[in-house]
């Protein structure tokens, strides 16, 4: 998922993963472009930036090396590099909310305070430059699901919200494109050092440039993982030590996407530039030229195809990106568009600073239902029953209390605790409805189970609302679905018959 989750170390530490990068003109000013990195996949509602990290946006001029087989691309000059750096939650005064303060060091070393979540950002006093900082609606969207080959699914990150920074520069004084209009960006999480001791030892947490470097290209199962050795490189300057390890997987992974739809059509000679112009990772933008929903990827394609680019490559919020990386991976571009069911964030962008949405609140439901053989008498005796030990993976359950709100405590069979309360219990509609208290990070679960007669048998309904907290929705939705499809195949088999 973009670089979302994208290995070990970064799994650990929330907080420091790079989910994304962006790079596109302002649609409010052309003059101006706009850089976001988002951090913290699947952020809940009180998810902070690090204190002990740095949060860095680096822009640097590249120079095209050569075109076709040698196509290439390569930093230099020095780099342009903004800080953000954040304290630990303060107390509000006078009533107010709780705040996380920040900071934001320029490259020319001015700084800017700031505060997360203060919708309007703040700018410097010429106006130059103009950062926000807070929780929004994670504007990435995917829809390829890898489970043996790769297969077109829904938005796999529906509802979700990430932790997003919003640099916005003045194009003619930030990035001076008279020395040069093509510009190179990564998004990274460093060790915040303390320049005054000795020691605190400098390192890379996690760093991005295009989009599905590591999880869609140089991750390949049943393959060693070499995300967190990719994360640990120094961005614009791969250690020489690893390319050949870096080379070979890029080439092994590169050459399985282009058999997906069991043609080659990717002939050697563009293969290898394709691996050269990867091993450079990081995000192309032509300061020169219009950025667009569609123009994503157009600088490193026409440098293959031996052609000056027209647009300015970039990446924009709304763009279909990994539609359109799919599609080139796979058949560069000489067969059909491969659009996935994910045509959208859940949160489009907006048009005006600082584009990336308010954060989801929003309630998912999941709702599962059977057809069974039995009465609906037979079937309620069993799922009516809140102290009931039906389910295959509960090991013990235990009651405390009497009638409503009284609760239970479910151990499964792999060491997991949940606490649920019962809400209400209807016996003559046959309806149970109850809430869990703990055992999943959800800031709201509601399930309900009703049988209603169905022909000579019954038709068994389970329903559960939840709105994640600090979790994946995908990977909430999907343990939430595997509890309900193993409960229900277990019910389907318990009354497979009339009796």
């Amino acid at each position: 998922m973009s670089d979302h989750i994208d290995g070990p170390r970064s799994i650990g530490d929330p907080p420091t993963d790079v989910t994304d990068l962006f790079a596109f003109r302002s649609p409010e000013n052309p003059d101006r472009c706009v850089f976001v990195a988002n951090f913290f996949p699947f952020a809940g509602k009180s998810a902070l930036f690090s204190n002990a990290a740095d949060y860095n946006i680096v822009v640097r001029q590249v120079t095209q090396t050569g075109m076709g087989a040698q196509a290439g691309f390569k930093p230099v000059g020095s780099e342009l590099r903004f800080t953000f750096q954040f304290d630990s939650l303060q107390s509000g005064v006078d009533g107010q909310a709780h705040a996380q303060q920040g900071i934001c060091t320029l490259p020319d070393g001015r700084t800017l305070k700031l505060t997360a979540n203060q919708e309007g950002g703040v700018a410097t006093s010429d106006n130059t430059v103009r950062v926000f900082a807070g929780l929004r609606s994670d504007p990435f969207f995917v829809g390829w699901f890898r489970d043996g080959t790769w297969k077109p699914v829904n938005n796999l990150i529906e509802g979700d919200n990430i932790l997003s920074i919003v640099l916005e520069v003045e194009t003619a004084k930030i990035l001076k494109p008279q020395n040069g209009t093509l510009f190179g960006a990564i998004a990274e999480t460093t060790s915040r050092v303390n320049k005054n001791s000795s020691n605190l030892k400098f390192q890379r947490y996690d760093w991005a440039g295009r989009p599905e470097q590591t999880n869609f290209i140089l991750f390949m199962p049943g393959k060693t993982d070499l995300s967190d050795l990719w994360n640990q490189q120094t961005p614009f300057a791969l250690s020489e030590e690893f390319i050949p390890i870096f080379r070979q997987r890029l080439t092994e992974s590169l050459r399985q996407w282009d058999l997906n739809d069991d043609k080659i059509n990717w002939d050697a000679p563009a293969l290898d530039a394709h691996v050269n112009i990867r091993l450079n990772d990081f995000l192309l933008i032509d300061i020169a030229k219009p950025t667009t929903d569609t123009s994503y990827l157009e600088i490193e394609k026409s440098a293959i195809e031996a052609r000056p680019h027209v647009t300015g490559g970039g990446r924009t919020l709304n763009a279909k990106d990994i539609d359109i990386l799919v599609t080139w991976l796979t058949n560069r571009d000489q067969g059909s568009f491969l659009q996935s069911p994910a045509t959208q964030a859940t949160k489009p962008a907006g048009t005006v600073f600082p584009y990336v949405q308010p954060p989801n609140v929003g309630i998912t439901r999941i709702t599962r239902q059977i057809d069974v053989q039995a009465s609906p008498e037979r079937v309620w005796v069993v799922v009516g029953n809140f102290g009931g030990l039906w389910h295959p993976l509960i090991a013990n359950l235990s009651i405390t209390g009497e009638g409503i709100e009284q609760l239970r405590r479910i151990e499964t069979i792999d060491g997991k605790v949940f606490i649920e309360r019962l809400q209400a219990l209807d016996a003559n509609n046959k309806v149970l409805t109850y809430t869990m208290i703990s055992g999943l990070p959800a800031d709201f679960y509601e399930g309900q189970i009703s049988v209603e007669p169905n022909g000579t048998g019954s038709r068994i309904v389970w329903t559960v609302n939840f709105r994640h907290a600090g979790m994946a929705g995908l990977f909430l939705g999907l343990t939430i679905s595997t509890l309900i499809d193993t409960g229900m195949a277990a019910l389907q088999a318990k009354f497979a018959s009339k009796q």
